[in-house]
């Protein structure tokens, strides 16, 4: 089925959603930030089914598979994959920058990870590779199991500071339920 109509022809260029993301992203409503990314004829009406689909709640956007958001009219592949880069690219602002992080206590590692962790709709388990410093040389997923429980072997916790040389590990877990102990 195609759209009849396109809504972005009716607008004045400096209202069209690539316009007014490039004079202030941070002025821009979510179908707006949404439409400059998908592009193309018919994007604003795109941008709709996609907030409609998701009940315009960004973390559920942010938790959708690429087959997912790729189900809404208008939206392939390669489009959602953009919009699933483009959310990935935002979160990035919540990381540190510049030197590579040390983690010095529990609330480093969790300010580390927390942000993304807290989105998983599943249980994640994740190792932060240290050097002798307590720098990070990176965090890796090691496992997701299920909505309440992970199992997982203890070689796989260890086989990436195996392969990496890391002298220290520090390991993650989440509780999608939100509740911070298991029952």
């Amino acid at each position: 089925m195609k759209y009849t109509s396109s809504k972005i022809k009716l607008l004045p260029l400096r209202d069209q959603p690539a316009c007014r993301v490039a004079a202030n992203s941070l002025a821009c409503s979510l179908a707006e930030l949404l439409a400059a990314i998908v592009g193309g004829e018919h994007q604003i009406e795109i941008a709709e089914g996609i907030l409609a689909r998701f009940g315009g709640d960004v973390q559920r956007l942010y938790k959708a598979h690429v087959v997912e958001l790729a189900s809404v009219r208008g939206v392939g592949p390669q489009t959602a994959v953009r919009i699933k880069a483009a959310l990935a690219l935002g979160l990035r602002l919540t990381e540190p920058a510049g030197e590579r992080p040390v983690i010095n206590s529990p609330a480093d590692a969790a300010a580390l990870v927390q942000a993304e962790m807290s989105l998983c709709d599943q249980e994640y388990l994740k190792v932060i590779l240290l050097d002798t410093r307590n720098r990070v040389l990176e965090v890796v997923e090691v496992y997701h199991g299920s909505v309440n429980s992970s199992q997982v072997r203890l070689a796989e916790v260890f086989k990436p500071a195996i392969q990496r040389i890391a002298p220290a590990i520090v390991v993650c877990h989440n509780h999608p339920s939100g509740a911070p102990r298991s029952m």
